[in-house]
């Protein structure tokens, strides 16, 4: 029975240290788990903040080139809407009308021209010369719609 327990007591022993040697592997690497996971948290904590900066500052360039944008909007409308502006927007188009009718017209062109430097020195004795002295002496009772007058 003794030569049965030495024999156990053999056997066990080299068991138990393969034992110990395993349990302080796995332990090894159960803590080697353990720092990278807690690596991987901290990059995943890290890219988050990171992430939600990002979005947040977008978020917030997003509201400002909305308010940019309305303010535009509005500041548009109400240049639109000053005095003259219309004005200009019809004398626009009755210049590009102009423009396709000295195109398209084959004798419209040279009248054309002689037109406009007829109403243009038209245009420019009312503002230098006699007549315009005379008119700001003498005041007419004109109203303001009638621009040139015809001698």
């Amino acid at each position: 029975m003794q030569n049965i327990l030495i024999g156990v007591a053999i056997g066990f022993t080299p068991m138990l240290i393969l034992l110990i040697i395993q349990l302080v592997k796995s332990s090894q690497i159960a803590k080697e788990h353990v720092l990278q996971i807690t690596k991987l948290k901290g990059m995943l904590t890290d890219r988050m903040d990171l992430e939600s900066d990002g979005l947040s500052k977008l978020k917030d360039e997003i509201s400002e080139l909305k308010l940019q944008n309305e303010n535009l909007r509005i500041s548009l409308r109400t240049y639109s809407q000053k005095p003259g502006r219309r004005e200009i927007s019809r004398l626009q188009v009755f210049q590009q009308a102009a423009d396709r009718l000295t195109i398209n017209a084959p004798g419209f062109g040279a009248a054309w021209q002689a037109a406009l430097k007829e109403s243009e020195s038209e245009f420019e004795k009312s503002f230098y010369g006699v007549q315009p002295f005379i008119k700001k002496v003498i005041p007419l009772k004109n109203s303001d719609a009638k621009m040139i007058d015809r001698d």
